[in-house]
């Protein structure tokens, strides 16, 4: 299971903050996660589309959309943060 973690906007816009989710076959990156969550449609696909910014960390270590992800792994989506 990978624990998956929803901040600011994005968990406003979705409706969570959080949830679990079995590792889908396929899946061994954060642009394949990103893509399978997409996949969901309606809110999914609109806030976390390829063309939004978004900034990713995996088990708290920022994270790219090559970085891997397995089983056990914290994966935590947040839009990207600006200084004022």
């Amino acid at each position: 299971m990978l624990k998956l973690l929803y901040f600011a906007m994005l968990r406003e816009d979705l409706g969570i903050g959080a949830e679990e989710l079995a590792l889908p076959a396929g899946v061994t990156t954060v642009a394949g996660l990103r893509a399978h969550l997409v996949a969901r449609g309606g809110a999914w696909a609109s806030t976390l589309a390829g063309g939004k910014a978004l900034r990713v960390a995996v088990n708290q270590e920022m994270a790219g959309p090559a970085t891997a992800v397995g089983p056990g792994d914290e994966v935590a989506f947040f839009p990207p943060v600006t200084g004022g």
